[in-house]
C-alpha cells in the first residue's frame, strides 16, 4: 500500500503534501532523505487517526505527470491495521462485533487495529475469514521511492 505525495521546493527545503490525507504535510531540509521524511510523516498521521478511532482515508491519488510526485509506501503492519479498520467499518461492526466473530474479547479484537501489534499469520487468517476477505501475502524486491517528474 502506498500514498502519493506532491513534492515541491520551498526555498532550501522540500515541501511534501499528501492530497489523500488532509493536513498531512512536512518539510525535508536540504540534505534529508525526502522519501524517509515523507514516510515518517505519513505513518505518524495515519497512526494518529487509528489511535483516535477514526478510519484513515484510503489512498486514491495515483502518480501522474506533470506534477513532481513521490509514491510513499506504508509499513505492512500499519497497512494491515488500516485494512482491518476499513473492512470492519464497511460491515458496520464495532470492535465487540469483530471480537464475537473471532470468539475473542473486544480488547483482543481492538489489538488487530494496532500497528504495533505483532500478529501471527494464523490470527490474520482467522481475521480475514471473519471479515469475509481473502488474505494475500507476498514478498517483492525492494525498490527505492518512485518519483514522477514534470
Amino acid at each position: 500500500m502506498e500514498y502519493v505525495a506532491d513534492v515541491r521546493k520551498e526555498g532550501r527545503a522540500t515541501l511534501i503534501e499528501f492530497r489523500d490525507c488532509p493536513g498531512c504535510q512536512t518539510f525535508a531540509e536540504g540534505d534529508e532523505d525526502v522519501a524517509m521524511v515523507a514516510q515518517e510523516a505519513l505513518e505518524g498521521w495515519l497512526e494518529a487517526h487509528l489511535v483516535g478511532s477514526a478510519a484513515p482515508p484510503r489512498p486514491e491519488t495515483t502518480v501522474t505527470a506533470p506534477r513532481k510526485q513521490l509514491a510513499v509506501p506504508v509499513s505492512p503492519s500499519l497497512a494491515i491495521a488500516m485494512q482491518i479498520r476499513w473492512r470492519r467499518q464497511e460491515l458496520g461492526w464495532s470492535q465487540a462485533d469483530l471480537g464475537k466473530a473471532l470468539k475473542v474479547t473486544r480488547q483482543q479484537a481492538a489489538s488487530l487495529e494496532d500497528p504495533d501489534a505483532n500478529l501471527r499469520l494464523s490470527t490474520l487468517e482467522k481475521t480475514a475469514e471473519a471479515l469475509q476477505m481473502n488474505l494475500s501475502i507476498d514478498f517483492r524486491p525492494s525498490v527505492k521511492a518512485k518519483f514522477a517528474h514534470a
